[in-house]
């Protein structure tokens, strides 16, 4: 009787305390996280993710194909200069548009590599450049965009995204030096657009 009694104040005594209701807690804390371990979900990135890395892939790939067509239109009026230095801008596009597949296929999405425009036709290397220009802050800005929507929402695809953010900082300040040095020649001369072709291009 007496030990009957112990333990009803005891536990009288237990549950005045909360100790009983703070075990309950830390069991059913643990039993969610047995629940969520080896469920087999693979974490993949988010649709708006999704759609802003495509949409980016489609500019890469324009881009590529803008300049492969102008390595060509160079090399056959004989820029030689200008052809080789597009030819490794669109080289480097390639290289751009890759990257942004492998990170997509890291975190489980298969890229679906949009249809990009192809016929690109120039009537003379100013124009190429001008553009170029054009092109290249239009990614700037379709990056940095990117980058301020997902900085709340998805930080890992943010950080992703810093590489190409300044890729395109540098493209712009490199076209934009190529515009002002076009300023300094008659444009309508080919001597001096050939002059210009000379300096300009390295």
């Amino acid at each position: 009787m007496e030990d009957k009694n112990l333990k009803e104040e005891l536990f009288k005594e237990i549950k005045r305390r909360g100790l009983l209701e703070q075990e309950e807690e830390e069991d059913d804390s643990d039993n969610t996280e047995d629940t969520d371990e080896g469920d087999g979900e693979l974490y993949k990135l988010p649709s708006k993710t999704i759609k802003m890395l495509t949409d980016r892939l489609k500019d890469e790939y324009t881009a590529h194909y803008f300049y492969r067509a102008a390595t060509n239109w160079c090399r056959d009026k004989n820029y030689k200069k200008a052809a080789e230095f597009f030819q490794k801008e669109a080289k480097d596009e390639l290289k751009h548009a890759q990257k942004i597949q492998e990170y997509m296929t890291d975190f489980n999405i298969i890229p679906q590599i949009p249809q990009a425009p192809i016929d690109h036709k120039f009537d003379n290397l100013i124009e190429i450049v001008y553009g170029a220009y054009k092109m290249e802050l239009g990614l700037m800005k379709a990056y940095n965009k990117d980058s301020q929507d997902l900085f709340s929402e998805d930080i890992t695809t943010f950080d992703f995204l810093t590489e190409f953010r300044e890729i395109q900082k540098g493209a712009v300040v490199e076209y934009n030096d190529l515009i002002n040095g076009s300023e300094l020649v008659d444009t309508k001369d080919k001597f001096q657009v050939l002059y210009f072709e000379q300096t300009y291009f390295q």
